[in-house]
């Protein structure tokens, strides 16, 4: 994934009692200049002209190339340059969310650790060193971010789906697969601060003052570090290890996302740079992006949509086991279903299958398609062909057929494969609670779309993007 994310905003250090600030930007503008973050005085911070909340707008022209800002290594936040660095360094992990990463910076007078200790900040998000640098920095007083604290979300407003009532969450996004992984999101959550977090902290209370200690607060900020973090890219020769750690970039979070976007984030090793890749002319606004990235993954990780047709990278996901089971539904006798059993077997041992992976399908490919091509051939070969198959263990280098199951070419495909892969979308369509005829009549009907709510329309504009894809696989199917 490229990059990283943003929405609303809050003003001050958490959990303080100071006034916001009247003028934020000013007050991180002034920042920016003490730290070396290099503005081009081509582009401003701006709330006129933007998507949502604070942007990123063109004062003149901007050609492709032209750099926009430099943010040098010293001003990025992580569990490396905090003031607890030298504590989180030796009592944390290197896991990670998006593209991030940094020299060790100014570490913290706490360099001392019990063995207990460590490790023991190791997580399944890899966020958790992160999220106590957050915690520490944004209570502390002297804080070197404060300003650039300034311009975040208000976290109370934050519009990521967790916050949303169960009910509502549910009803709007069933069969989109967001309730499921915010559901994850929120089991992952309430794990990593009662067995993690809150144990750190209460061994820490000179670091950690008693109004940090809340799950609440813990909450907004994973969904903070989710739309904001970066990860820096591994190199190449790099791709075996572990994700570099996630780190807050200043100046590169106040940019949104658009899938056509007109700027990127290049990583060097003094700075990171955000370069223009295409004209911009004046007063439009600059918009990065944050990976290639589906609606569904838009309104899960940053709270937001791109409206459809605009997101170019949507796509929308049939799941492994629905292909299992309109497999099945194609059997008739114990025998056949024993052998479909067996079969699917073998695709897990494969490792093209799984309990909870899923086929993703995009508007012009098959983003998985080696996974979806062997299991349609494998749940659709003659049984023999299939012991033969099996007995070789797959195909080997050189046996492997020439089927290609781009979108364009599936009418091409084998009738018993089509046939298989239209039954899958039949049964996927039926997790939505509505279908496409009654989101088509929302979207066309202007006066009605205006009056549903923000999240009415983007749990609208999620749902119909992958329900126009699913259809036009059945239209390809027929």
């Amino acid at each position: 994934m490229a990059t990283r994310a943003k929405r609303r905003r809050v003003a001050g250090p958490v959990g303080g009692d100071a006034d916001p600030d009247p003028d934020p930007v000013a007050g991180f503008l002034s920042w920016c200049r003490r730290v070396g973050l290099e503005l081009s005085p081509k582009v401003a911070v701006s709330r006129q002209g933007t998507v949502a909340g604070y942007g990123m707008v063109a004062r003149e022209s901007v050609q492709p190339g032209e750099l926009l800002f430099a943010v040098p290594r010293a001003a990025l936040l992580s569990q490396h340059t905090c003031s607890i660095g030298g504590l989180l360094e030796q009592g944390g992990c290197a896991g990670g969310v998006r593209q991030g990463g940094v020299p060790r910076g100014r570490a913290g007078a706490l360099t001392s650790v019990s063995l207990s200790e460590r490790g023991a900040l190791q997580s399944q998000s890899g966020w958790v060193p992160l999220l106590l640098a957050l915690l520490h920095e944004l209570q502390a007083p002297a804080s070197p971010w404060s300003p650039y604290f300034a311009m975040w979300p208000e976290l109370g407003r934050l519009e990521h789906p967790m916050f949303w009532p169960e009910e509502e969450r549910r009803r709007l996004l069933q069969g989109t697969g967001v309730p499921e992984a915010v559901e994850k999101d929120l089991a992952n959550i309430h794990t990593e601060y009662y067995s993690i977090v809150l144990p750190f902290m209460e061994a820490h209370p000179d670091l950690f003052s008693p109004r940090v200690r809340s799950l609440e607060l813990y909450h907004q900020l994973v969904a903070l570090v989710m739309a904001y973090s970066f990860q820096e890219p591994l190199e190449e020769e790099e791709d075996e290890k572990e994700p570099n750690s996630p780190l807050m970039v200043p100046a590169a979070d106040i940019l949104n996302h658009l899938a056509n976007h007109n700027a990127n984030l290049e990583y060097s090793p003094n700075c990171l740079r955000m370069v223009a890749t295409q004209p911009i002319p004046k007063g439009h606004e600059i918009f990065n992006t944050y990976g290639q990235m589906a609606n569904w993954q838009l309104i899960h990780m940053y709270g937001f949509v791109e409206p459809y047709p605009d997101n170019t990278d949507d796509t929308a996901d049939i799941q492994m086991v629905t292909v299992r089971e309109a497999a099945l539904l194609g059997t008739k006798v114990e025998a056949e279903r024993l052998l479909l059993y067996e079969r699917w077997d073998f695709l897990c041992k494969l490792e093209m299958v799984g309990e909870e992976g899923a086929f993703v399908i995009g508007r012009e490919e098959v983003l998985t398609e080696e996974e979806l091509t062997t299991t349609l051939k494998v749940l659709c070969m003659p049984a023999e062909e299939f012991r033969e198959f099996k007995d070789q263990d797959g195909w080997g280098d050189d046996k492997r057929e020439e089927e290609s199951l781009t979108v364009t070419n599936i009418p091409r495909l084998k009738a018993s494969w089509r046939q298989l892969l239209r039954d899958s979308v039949l049964l996927t369509l039926q997790t939505y609670a509505t279908d496409l005829k009654s989101e088509q009549d929302l979207l066309s009907n202007k006066e009605v779309y205006t009056k549903l709510s923000s999240r009415e329309q983007q749990a609208l504009q999620v749902r119909y993007g992958q329900k126009m894809i699913l259809h036009q696989l059945l239209e390809l199917t027929s």
